[in-house]
C-alpha cells in the first residue's frame, strides 16, 4: 500500500499549505486533466486520469510511495472518498477538502442553501434527480457527462423551473448562466458543472423568514399539521370525492412513495392523497377530469406546502402524455384505467374499487401483466364517543395492490 494518501478538494483557489506540501512530496497524483495540467504536479510523478475511480483505487493499493488524489471541492461530498474507504482497498486518506461545488454555486447565486435537495445524476440516476426538481422548489444537481443540464431539462418538460447552471467553477473558465429549463437544450454545457434548479409554486419565503433548523427541509417544518391521513374535509371535499383518511392510509402503506419516486394519482379528487404522497417527498402528478377539480387540487397543494403536476383529461386517453410513473394509485376508473396504466410498467400499483366483481378484473389484468398481486376487502367506520359508542359505515370497499414481479 501506498506510504501516504492524501486527497486533495479543490475548487480554483490556491492550495493551502498542507496541500501544496503534500502535492510537492507525491510520487503518483490522479485527478482530472484539467487538475493535472493547471497544479504543480512533481515532474517524475505518475499521473492517473480519475475516470473510473475503482480502477486508480486498486493502482493506489499497488503504489508504493506518496500518493494524492486531487478532487472537485469537498471530496467526502458526493465525491471521491466514499469509494477510496472502501474496505476491499485497504487505503487510509487524510482528506483536505475545499469549498464544496455545491456551497461555491449557491455563493454564485447569493441564495442560502440549507433548505436546499442535493442530488446526483452519476449512476444512471438522472431520472430521480428529475423527480426531486419536480417535487421540490430549490434543488442542487451534481450532474455527469451523460446527464447534464440539458438531459435534466429534457426530462422536466412542461415544469418551468428557473436553471443555474455553473460550469468550470473555480477555474479560469468559470460562467454562471441563468436560464428557464425551457431553453436549457438550446445550449452546450462544458463538463464539470453543477445546476441549481429553483422554481414551483412554494419557492419564494415570505420576506423576512427565518432560517429553518433541518438542512434539506423547507423553512418553517415540520408543517404545522403534521398528519397525513387527515379527513376529507381538510382538503375541501364537500362532495366526498377523495378516499377516506384511514383508506389513505393503507394505500400509501402499499405505494411507499420516497424522494426519487414520480407516482401517478388517477382519479384523484380533490387530491388528498396527492398532496400526501407528495409530503412524503415524492414528484406527484394528479389526473383528474376537470380542470375545475385539478385547480383545487393545487390549492390543496399549497396550503399544505408541496409542489405537484395536475392533468386535466379522462383516463386512460390522458395517460399518454404523462412521465413515466415508478408508482401509480387508481382510485377511480377501474380494470380499464388500471390495464392502461400497467403498459407504462410502474413498480408499485394500487386500486381501490366499490365492487367486488371490479376487484377481480383489476386482479386478473395485473397478475396477466406479470405483476405480483395481493389485496383486502377494507371497511371504516367512526365512532361517536359523545354518547356511549355508536358505529356508522364510512366506507368499504377492495385494495388490490401489485408489484413488478
Amino acid at each position: 500500500m501506498a506510504d501516504r494518501i492524501t486527497v486533495i478538494g479543490w475548487d480554483g483557489t490556491p492550495l493551502t499549505e498542507a496541500a501544496a506540501a503534500a502535492l510537492g512530496a507525491a510520487t503518483l497524483v490522479a485527478g482530472a486533466p484539467y487538475q493535472l495540467n493547471a497544479l504543480p504536479v512533481p515532474p517524475g510523478a505518475e499521473r492517473i486520469i480519475l475516470g473510473s475511480v475503482e480502477t486508480a483505487a486498486r493502482r493506489i493499493a499497488e503504489h508504493r510511495g506518496a500518493v494524492v488524489v486531487v478532487a472537485e471541492g469537498d471530496p467526502g461530498f458526493f465525491g471521491v472518498v466514499r469509494t477510496l474507504r472502501r474496505p476491499e482497498y485497504g487505503l487510509e486518506l487524510e482528506v483536505l477538502p475545499a469549498v464544496s461545488s455545491v456551497a461555491a454555486a449557491f455563493a454564485r447565486a447569493g441564495m442560502a442553501w440549507e433548505d436546499a435537495q442535493v442530488v446526483s445524476t452519476h449512476g444512471g440516476r438522472l431520472r430521480k434527480a428529475a423527480n426531486v426538481c419536480r417535487a421540490h422548489p430549490k434543488v442542487a444537481v451534481l450532474t455527469s457527462p451523460d446527464a447534464g443540464p440539458s438531459e435534466l431539462a429534457l426530462m422536466l418538460r412542461g415544469v418551468h423551473r428557473t436553471f443555474v447552471v455553473c460550469e468550470a467553477l473555480g477555474t479560469e473558465d468559470e460562467d454562471v448562466t441563468v436560464l428557464t429549463s425551457d431553453r436549457v437544450p438550446d445550449h452546450n454545457w462544458r463538463d464539470p458543472n453543477v445546476v441549481l434548479v429553483i422554481g414551483g409554486s412554494t419557492a419564494h419565503q415570505p420576506t423576512g423568514a427565518t432560517a429553518g433548523w433541518l438542512a434539506g427541509r423547507p423553512v418553517g417544518y415540520p408543517p404545522a399539521e403534521r398528519s397525513w391521513a387527515l379527513p376529507p374535509e381538510a382538503y375541501d371535499d364537500e362532495r366526498q370525492t377523495t378516499l377516506g383518511a384511514q383508506t389513505r392510509a393503507v394505500v400509501l402503506a402499499h405505494l411507499g412513495p420516497a424522494p426519487g419516486d414520480l407516482v401517478w394519482t388517477v382519479g384523484a379528487g380533490t387530491g388528498a392523497l396527492a398532496v400526501e404522497a407528495a409530503r412524503f417527498g415524492a414528484a406527484v402528478v394528479a389526473v383528474e377530469e376537470s380542470a375545475a377539480t385539478c385547480a383545487r387540487i393545487a390549492v390543496n397543494a399549497r396550503r399544505y406546502g408541496v409542489e405537484l403536476e395536475t392533468a386535466a383529461g379522462r383516463a386512460p386517453e390522458v395517460l399518454g402524455e404523462l412521465p413515466e410513473p415508478d408508482a401509480v394509485v387508481v382510485e377511480r376508473g377501474g380494470a380499464t384505467v388500471v390495464a392502461a396504466v400497467l403498459t407504462r410498467r410502474p413498480s408499485r400499483l394500487v386500486a381501490w374499487t366499490a365492487a367486488a366483481a371490479e376487484a377481480a378484473e383489476i386482479r386478473a389484468v395485473t397478475a396477466a401483466a406479470g405483476y405480483r398481486v395481493a389485496g383486502a376487502f377494507l371497511q371504516s367506520a367512526p365512532l361517536d364517543l359523545s354518547d356511549g359508542v355508536e358505529v356508522g359505515v364510512s366506507e368499504s370497499g377492495y385494495l388490490v395492490w401489485a408489484e413488478l414481479a
